[in-house]
């Protein structure tokens, strides 16, 4: 007479193939087993376990692995088809309940530039924690444009004017662009008084592929002129602060966001240029927070994101 297994193996054992599964489209969408187990808090080695465990369940190859990529067969990219809707819903739904449970927790990861994420988003953090003690923050600073889904960020911080449209896209604050020069440099070269006069000038360009040059317009609609001028100086850099700096020293005009402009703006150390014209197709002209695309924005985000608009909007008027 045979025995049926004890009733509780079969639930287990289907626990187990939603975690292999998981593991599976961690790896599918991020395409590193280290960024897959950052994002779901595992070993590397756990990962791999997981994935080769459903593989032999399955008996067939899902993860075509080399030394330089991480690549899905063909069946594992049909498995990930077929189970990451479940998954997503899976998730959403465990989202909820906890959300409706209680306390905010979790770890976010934000990447953000390094002048905007030194002068506003790192000195917002301290009132957020106090609020939220239970969420945890890694910052990311880089100027370098991180890929959120494939290098496991929650959140971006992006000075843009077009949001990609495959995110979800927080706008954050208004911002500007602002042409600027030390009392002193004015003094000793002159104001100019039209685009084209900057050719004429020191300038710190920002540190950008191509040769260095502005655009700068007035006026709207059919009427708007626009002016193209190349642009040379001492220095160029690809961070504001760094430029910020240069124009204190005198050493030449600026074309900063109006974040790192500002406070040398109120104190009388950087004075605004060409105030009938404003600096187009350069930086953007709002702050957004960025997230990947999801059915259900997780609740940590969307209080950290709220968090940030409040400290910006103070901040920038």
């Amino acid at each position: 007479m045979t025995t049926s297994p004890p009733a509780s193996r079969a639930p287990a054992r289907e626990e187990q193939h939603w975690l292999q599964l998981q593991a599976l489209v961690a790896v599918a969408r991020l395409g590193s087993f280290t960024q897959a187990a950052q994002r779901l808090g595992l070993s590397k080695a756990a990962v791999s376990q997981r994935i080769a465990e459903l593989e032999r369940h399955l008996g067939q190859q899902l993860v075509q692995r080399s030394t330089r990529s991480v690549r899905l067969s063909e069946a594992g990219r049909r498995l990930v088809e077929q189970a990451e809707p479940g998954l997503q819903l899976l998730s959403r739904s465990l989202s909820e309940a906890r959300e409706a449970a209680g306390t905010p927790r979790g770890l976010l990861r934000v990447t953000a530039p390094v002048a905007l994420g030194r002068q506003h988003i790192a000195p917002a953090l301290p009132s957020f924690f106090e609020r939220y003690p239970e969420i945890r923050i890694e910052l990311d600073l880089s100027d370098r444009l991180a890929a959120l889904a494939q290098e496991g960020f929650d959140l971006a911080i992006r000075h843009t004017s077009r949001p990609p449209d495959t995110h979800v896209a927080f706008k954050l604050c208004a911002s500007q662009a602002l042409l600027v020069g030390s009392p002193a440099y004015l003094a000793r070269a002159g104001r100019p008084q039209h685009p084209a006069e900057l050719a004429a000038h020191a300038c710190l360009p920002y540190l950008r592929p191509g040769p260095a040059q502005w655009f700068f317009a007035r006026g709207k609609g059919e009427a708007t002129e626009r002016v193209r001028v190349p642009v040379q100086g001492l220095l160029r850099a690809g961070n504001s602060e760094v430029l910020r700096e240069a124009a204190l020293a005198g050493l030449g005009l600026a074309l900063l966001p109006d974040f790192s402009a500002r406070d040398a703006l109120r104190q009388g150390l950087l004075e605004p240029v060409l105030t009938g014209w404003r600096p187009v197709d350069f930086f953007g002209d709002a702050i957004y927070a960025i997230h990947p695309w999801s059915g259900h924005t997780p609740q940590p985000v969307r209080l950290l994101v709220e968090h940030l608009r409040q400290c910006l909007h103070a901040g920038f008027e």
